[in-house]
């Protein structure tokens, strides 16, 4: 399993990366200097977008609140981006942007609750009448089909169609690269094999599934988990037709049973969809579909794509990993009543693995924690605004167990703490200092900064680091294989970590369980095998309740953050445009930090 937001850096997804241009940690301390200074005009201004567009909502006017409410109906949504979906496909695609666009032609049992902020991180019903039936032991879910529930050409959506959906995640020779939080959940032992080998006669031989009826499907859990519904909400559980299934190649057209449906798409140039006219308005109680159409058009120059949102062209950046350097800057000083600032749900992170001498000592990794600039760090991301919060712990805000008033090293000070620093190098027994490597991604300007903050501070208490830039595109061949981080002697690795879903077990886990580290693809960078961790996780995951399961985590969080096995750099968050045209604009955590798409509009 693996976390994700805009686009999947590595073939198993783990975080997305700002795509602003090279900077190293003096010139971002100029850009923070200039968000700043804007920042003191403008308040909450608003303006007029390029073209057509009404008054701008205001500074933050879509951050834990909808901007520009209206259930107006029609009009073209304009996506524009950078970066094109990994699949359309709903079984296949991992990036978050898809996630939150798929809305738009997939359907799913449960979906996040439309509404801003932290209120989305609940499920609500889709397809299903309710939030489905839980067995007094916790392992049983039994959800009823809405009426109405239609594909395009009008045909009945049923529970076989479901599971059939749902059973493509096990084909992993033809459905590859997509979440597999159903398959580890539903059958751990991995003894389905996909419809596409399945020797029944209605390639639905997935035991832990049942479909008594056309309208009720059943799920059978070997264990209890209490973000089952979490995984029930992403597109990787909603219905493909069998009859409609073209295997790899769906994702090219997928069929639709939601609001809008495809009528043509070019990878990596574009798509456009218009209005299912054979969607059910009364079955769904999720989805506004408001505009008549939507578009989107994919462009590989970044700046030129800042230029044109600005200038009133396009609606949306589709990516949201934030605007460039001079977007940014241009938007904060004219435009300001055009952006929010949200919190991403990712952490931009240090992690110290034990295998690499002398960060087997807890004592040299605090030394690097004290030692290190947090403003510093902070500034290299981009400052508070383009580059977030300075992290205290390693879960972020949007995930329950999260404690703002935890910071055991007294991060949120910001400055280096040279003499604790001393203090910790004399108890790991390197009192002069010790020579380490910095990892980090090529590709990753921010990262590269981030090292060059840590190099420079760490050098004041004789820590020599040295940085080695990598091939960013093979990540999880080398700081992803705990051999080769053994080899390589890469005792600090830059990284950074967003969730599936928005929970300790989709967050954290990965990170510290032992029983994720992998040989390759690994999430667990330092290493840490913990058998008091390990079982807070599981007792966490047996928790139905979301809030008890939220203290569970926090007791996970202050034991790997207490073991200085990661140093959190920031709380991510972005500068994203919004144009004046858009109505029902609300950032959601449930997608790290994006607009949730299902309930724009837009004003003619």
């Amino acid at each position: 399993m693996s976390a994700r937001k805009a686009g999947k850096i590595t073939a198993s997804p783990t975080s997305q990366a700002s795509r602003a241009g090279r900077r190293t940690a003096a010139g971002a301390a100029l850009v923070v200097a200039a968000l700043v200074s804007t920042a003191a005009c403008g308040g909450g201004g608003g303006g007029k977008d390029g073209k057509g567009g009404g008054k701008a909502a205001g500074f933050n006017a879509g951050i834990n609140k909808v901007a520009s409410a209206s259930d107006k109906k029609g009009g073209e949504l304009k996506f524009i981006g950078t970066q094109d979906a990994d699949s359309w496909d709903p079984q296949r695609g991992y990036y978050g942007f898809m996630w939150d666009f798929a809305r738009y032609y997939t359907r799913t049992l449960v979906t996040p609750k439309p509404a801003p902020g932290a209120q989305s991180v609940d499920v609500v019903a889709d397809m299903a009448t309710d939030t489905g039936k839980l067995s007094d032991d916790k392992k049983t879910y039994t959800f009823t089909l809405r009426d109405g529930l239609t594909w395009e050409d009008g045909q009945p959506v049923t529970s076989k169609q479901i599971k059939y959906g749902i059973e493509r995640t096990w084909a992993t020779d033809k459905i590859s690269g997509g979440p597999q939080w159903l398959m580890q959940v539903l059958d751990p032992e991995r003894s389905y094999k996909g419809p596409y080998k399945d020797d029944t006669p209605d390639k639905l031989g997935l035991k832990a599934i049942e479909t008594p009826d056309d309208r009720t499907i059943v799920f059978h859990l070997p264990k209890p988990n209490g973000d089952f519904l979490q995984m029930l909400a992403i597109p990787a559980a909603a219905p493909v037709r069998p009859d409609k299934d073209t295997a790899e190649k769906y994702g090219l057209k997928p069929f639709s049973n939601g609001p809008y449906k495809f009528v043509s798409y070019t990878a990596n140039k574009g798509l456009e969809l218009v209005r299912n006219d054979k969607w059910n308005r009364d079955s769904d109680p999720v989805r506004k579909a408001l505009p008549d159409k939507i578009s989107l058009r994919l462009t590989s120059n970044a700046d030129d794509m800042d230029k044109k949102l600005i200038a009133g062209e396009y609606d949306v950046d589709i990516n949201a990993t934030g605007m460039g350097s001079a977007g940014r800057q241009k938007a904060l000083q004219s435009s300001r009543g055009n952006i929010d600032n949200p919190q991403t749900g990712f952490i931009r992170f240090a992690a110290f693995p034990k295998s690499v001498a002398p960060f087997d000592n807890e004592h040299c990794r605090k030394a690097v924690i004290y030692a290190s600039d947090h403003t510093s760090l902070q500034t290299a991301r981009g400052g508070p605004e383009a580059g977030g919060d300075i992290g205290t712990s390693m879960l972020p805000p949007s995930v329950k167990g999260y404690d703002p008033g935890y910071d055991p090293f007294k991060l949120k000070q910001g400055k280096p703490d040279e003499a604790k620093a001393k203090e910790e190098l004399k108890a790991c027994g390197k009192p002069d200092g010790f020579r380490t490597t910095i990892a980090v991604r090529n590709n990753k300007p921010q990262e590269i900064a981030t090292a060059e903050s840590m190099q420079a501070a760490l050098k004041k208490v004789g820590i020599d680091a040295q940085i080695d830039p990598y091939d960013g595109a093979q990540s999880t061949g080398i700081i992803g294989a705990p051999k080769n981080v053994k080899a390589k002697g890469y005792g600090i690795l830059v990284f950074g970590w967003g969730a599936d879903f928005p929970s300790g077990q989709g967050f954290l886990q990965p990170l510290a369980d032992g029983r994720f580290i992998q040989e390759s693809g690994n999430q667990n960078f330092p290493e840490l095998d913990d058998p008091a961790i390990n079982k807070l996780f599981d007792d966490a995951i047996a928790e139905t309740d979301p809030d008890k399961a939220g203290k569970l985590y926090q007791e996970a969080n202050k034991k790997v953050t207490e073991g200085a096995w990661y140093m959190p750099f920031t709380y991510e968050k972005n500068i994203i445009w919004r144009s004046s045209r858009l109505t029902n604009a609300y950032t959601s955590d449930a997608y790290n930090g994006r607009y949730d798409y299902a309930s724009l509009g837009v004003v003619r």
